[in-house]
């Protein structure tokens, strides 16, 4: 009895987590705001391909919120992340929604993926890790002739310092306190020389900003902080 005690426990633990991860007003709040312009961004890159054909890996996947609007769209999405919680949490929330979603537990930094995608999505991800350089050499190995990989970060600067990291950690709150470190944040021409290096074709970059009179996110030109670009492997 013990025992599944304990897993009912388990499951009611996660379940609250997939409730967080999904409350579009509670921790992840900026994460649902920025939502469309993320799957926006996405579908003007993948341009005319038929989404439905298209095999997509989203690395640091989170609770699934970019997963599970890809899946419905007809999209074979695999979703991975190095937190364990944040998986099983992202499995509960798509089986409520029956939504046919691959979940892996894995850190990306330490493992070797197996599979090969069309597109491979790497948002908020890069500045987090200790050698994004390396984990870009290797995850090329998992994409398909012609594939396309997708990435967005932040901009390395002082505006950059000042608004993500000074006002939105430590005034606003938006994010946790000690989320980013600066020395880690990656300028557009590092990235761009780095993708260039690995085979990559840097086909464009777009920027993420906040407008404060509207209380809105909107995609701009102006990459000076967030920002997102995509690549295509040459073959």
């Amino acid at each position: 009895m013990m025992n599944i005690k304990s897993k009912n426990e388990e499951f009611t633990l996660f379940n609250q987590l997939s409730d967080e991860w999904w409350n579009e007003n509670g921790k992840f709040k900026i994460l649902h705001q920025i939502k469309n312009h993320r799957m926006t961004y996405i579908l003007d890159q993948i341009n005319n391909r038929n989404i439905k054909n298209l095999k997509i890996l989203d690395v640091g996947c989170g609770g699934g919120i970019i997963c599970e609007p890809l899946a419905r769209l007809g999209a074979k999405v695999t979703g991975i992340d190095f937190a364990p919680n944040n998986i099983k949490a992202a499995k509960i929330h798509s089986k409520k929604n029956k939504l046919n979603i691959k979940y892996i537990y894995n850190d990306i930094e330490k493992s070797k993926l197996n599979g090969k995608f069309d597109l491979i999505l790497m948002f908020e991800v890069l500045e987090h890790l200790d050698n994004w350089k390396k984990t870009i050499k290797n995850i090329k190995k998992n994409l398909n002739k012609n594939g396309m990989i997708i990435i967005s970060t932040i901009n390395r600067n002082f505006l950059s310092k000042f608004f993500a990291i000074d006002i939105a950690e430590n005034i606003l709150n938006w994010i946790p306190k000690g989320t980013h470190d600066y020395n880690k944040l990656i300028k557009p021409e590092e990235l761009k020389i780095i993708l260039t290096k690995e085979n990559f074709h840097f086909n464009n970059i777009k920027g993420l900003v906040f407008d404060p009179l509207n209380r809105e996110w909107k995609l701009s030109n102006n990459y000076m902080i967030n920002y997102f670009c995509s690549a295509n492997l040459i073959n």
